[in-house]
């Protein structure tokens, strides 16, 4: 299909889905109401695109054709010329945003997520760094106004994390936190090095977006569940009691634990939402695993074991190899700061995919 024609035909449904949402029927069918108005928003800036361009389009035309008879006085022929050039760039504008914005959708991208972070290769270097990752990510969140809860915390001695998982609630988290999955490297002088020798640690992340229930229902008979003591760097927040949960997927052998709440009942809720969210992720990727190799081999996203981006302190430099990006932000980066970098990193993705299109 053409481009004027998948336009004209996102402009009818647009149209379509206004009448519908004011139907008395529709409104009492909450679920279908709630699809019909996200369908509705999704659609709403194509529909305007398609809007300013046909108004554009027809400025411009009006004016090429007065500038073609050649009957109109000067003063309303430079009018004309003006209309002429200015409408021509705002079509030009317009036709590279509607490419964009005819690509194919990650179906995923309103979503939230569900981060894990695990300490790599480094000790208890790579656990403090996969601490301050989730103080990177938590205070990007909180920038962006969405709420993080904490699903999973094992702490270190030192104050680091060996892994760490939690949810960021909040519609299109999904979308700027899908490329940080894969292998972070640090490399920075440890505070316990006496010789202010160099180390070079890693930090695996993973990005999930978070399953709903009715999405994927989990049978009970399919779970193992063991409670156990929580442990961790100590102090008050560590039970006496055996709150933590550990829940193994038989059919998978998947293995997910939390112990960050004092509560058996909230820990185990906590659990099974990272559970649930991994095996969506996992569906997805066997169901379309040609697009996610594609995707992989565009800007990395999704692959755990890729080395995507290093953190050198010492030069206060930050490199992610996926796009050969470098910046000397870093402060401001582990302070939250990451739009560059992510806005960097979907600029090239669209760029992939427009060429993929053969656009």
């Amino acid at each position: 299909m053409e481009p004027m024609e998948q336009l004209r035909a996102v402009r009818s449904r647009f149209e379509e889905i206004g009448c519908l949402v004011q139907d008395p029927a529709v409104i009492a069918d909450s679920r279908r109401y709630r699809d019909l108005m996200k369908e509705y928003k999704k659609l709403t800036p194509i529909a305007e695109a398609y809007d300013a361009y046909s108004a554009a389009e027809s400025a411009f035309r009006e004016a090429k054709e007065l500038l073609e008879s050649g009957g109109a006085d000067a003063e309303l022929r430079e009018l004309a010329q003006a209309e002429y050039e200015e409408n021509r760039e705002k079509l030009e504008k317009l036709s590279g945003e509607i490419k964009l914005l005819l690509l194919p959708r990650d179906e995923n991208d309103d979503r939230s997520v569900i981060v894990e972070i695990r300490a790599g290769a480094g000790g208890e270097e790579a656990a403090l760094f996969a601490h301050s990752l989730l103080r990177m990510y938590t205070m990007y969140a909180e920038a962006h106004g969405w709420a993080y809860e904490m699903l999973n915390l094992n702490e270190t001695e030192l104050g680091g994390a060996k892994e760490v998982s939690f949810s960021i609630e909040g519609e299109g988290a999904y979308s700027r936190f899908k490329f940080e999955s894969g292998v972070h490297r640090v490399q920075r002088v440890p505070e316990t090095e006496t010789q202010g020798r160099i180390h070079t640690s890693t930090v695996t992340v993973a990005v999930m977006p978070e399953a709903e229930e009715v999405e994927l229902e989990i049978n009970p008979a399919d779970l193992k569940i063991d409670t156990f003591r929580s442990s961790g760097a100590g102090g008050q927040h560590i039970n006496k009691t055996s709150s933590a949960i550990r829940v193994t997927h038989l059919p998978t052998g998947m293995v997910v634990e939390c112990q960050d709440e004092r509560s058996q009942y909230k820990n185990k809720d906590k659990a099974l939402k990272v559970l649930r969210s991994r095996l969506l992720a996992q569906k997805q990727a066997e169901h379309d695993s040609a697009i996610a190799a594609q995707r992989r081999s565009q800007v990395g996203t999704g692959d755990r074991s890729e080395r995507i981006r290093t953190y050198n302190f010492p030069q206060g430099r930050l490199t992610d190899h996926r796009i050969g990006l470098t910046i000397y932000k870093l402060d401001a980066v582990m302070n939250g700061a990451l739009d560059e970098v992510i806005d960097a990193l979907a600029t090239a993705d669209q760029a992939e995919r427009l060429k993929a299109a053969g656009a």
